[in-house]
């Protein structure tokens, strides 16, 4: 893991936030500033309930979107939520509209200049929305302290993030403080760049590299070894696409390296909580998925449709804010049940499978079976 206490390392970090500020800041006016097919959004189709709100967001944050993939939890309505590298607040002012006015986002980014262009906006957004005061805020701070930032312990129900952990010089300071803020139940769910390997210190020093997203990117296992050392449980893999550069030179600079964008969500469950496999009832009340719940690359529910879960999912809709939109039944002893083929968390091996699965233009910017088991 990093040496986040050495000095070398924090002249390092601070050399990076100055140049991922400049980069976000200064280089990068709109999307189309970007050096290559950066920043594509995933190809997954949008809800409808999310194309309308995001239709309401104002141009002028838009144009200075630089995130990758769709990151939006479900069962969002009355929680308060933490946008990580928030920019220029589209996904916070999204958000802002489908927790509701009982609700509250912030958004947390270390850039000024993007800071500036979602605040002007605030009340043209509460206005759209028909709100009587502002449910969101935004804050000036580093991701990797939250604390300092002035964000309380245990206070957010769930964190988001849209391809910012590959620009933190210090990621396991990112995942920690994220699991500080989170109360119990809570869920960090994001999506980032992986390379299929770690990546070479000199590659790790381009500045371009890193400020497109790529040379800053973690290997995909050292990423679940960090999640789970910080306190999360075992991370869930949601979506994985392919992520092609785009760009000659940077291919060349790149050579074996293969990236994907993926979509993870991270639990913060309570000590001790129990995780023993059990029966679940999903009751089909959670906006956009009255039909079917896609959890992750594991678990799809159906409405009013018995499965069985392992212990750690179990655990999970049981603490969290999913915990009234199931209902949960006790294993019957020596019982036969249906269950969901174990995914693998490789998000490399996601891709692979997926028969739909397709090539994102993308820097990788700013973004099955079922088997029989006796219990």
């Amino acid at each position: 893991m990093a040496d986040t206490t050495t000095p070398s390392r924090k002249e390092v970090g601070a050399e990076t936030h100055d140049h991922v500020k400049d980069y976000y800041g200064k280089v990068l006016k709109k999307t189309s500033d970007l050096k290559s097919n950066a920043c594509v959004p995933c190809d997954r189709p949008t809800p409808p309930y999310i194309k309308e709100a995001l239709g309401e967001i104002h141009p002028d944050v838009t144009a200075r979107y630089f995130g990758c993939g769709l990151v939006v939890p479900e069962c969002v309505e009355g929680c308060r939520l933490l946008d990580l590298g928030c920019g220029s607040g589209r996904d916070c002012y999204m958000l802002s509209k489908l927790v509701g006015e009982n609700g509250h986002v912030t958004g947390v980014d270390m850039t000024e200049n993007q800071l500036e262009v979602a605040r002007k906006y605030i009340d043209y957004h509460m206005q759209r929305f028909g709100y009587k005061k502002p449910n969101v805020n935004f804050v000036h701070g580093f991701i990797e302290a939250l604390s300092e930032a002035g964000l309380e312990e245990e206070s957010y129900d769930i964190v988001i993030s849209n391809c910012v952990l590959n620009l933190s010089p210090d990621k396991t300071s990112v995942l920690r403080e994220t699991y500080n803020v989170l109360k119990d139940g809570g869920e960090l769910y994001f999506s980032d760049v992986y390379s299929s390997s770690r990546i070479s210190e000199s590659l790790r020093s381009n500045k371009v590299l890193w400020g497109e997203c790529l040379s800053g990117a973690l290997w995909w296992q050292d990423f679940i070894g960090l999640a789970e050392e910080v306190g999360f449980c075992t991370p869930r893999l949601v979506t994985a696409s392919v992520v092609s550069v785009g760009n000659a030179e940077l291919e060349k600079l790149l050579g074996d390296y293969k990236f994907v964008s993926a979509t993870y969500r991270l639990f913060k469950l309570p000590k001790n909580s129990e995780r023993k496999p059990s029966l679940v009832i999903y009751n089909g009340n959670i906006t956009g998925s009255e039909e079917d719940l896609e959890f992750d690359a594991q678990y799809a529910f159906k409405v009013n449709e018995v499965l069985v879960v392992d212990g750690d999912m179990s655990s999970i809709l049981k603490n969290s804010r999913f915990s009234e939109e199931f209902s949960f039944q006790t294993l019957a002893p020596g019982a036969c049940y249906t269950t969901p083929k174990v995914r693998s968390l490789d998000p490399f091996e996601l891709t692979e499978r997926s028969d739909a699965a397709a090539v994102l233009p993308s820097t990788g910017g700013c973004c099955g079976p079922q088997s029989q088991s006796c219990m």
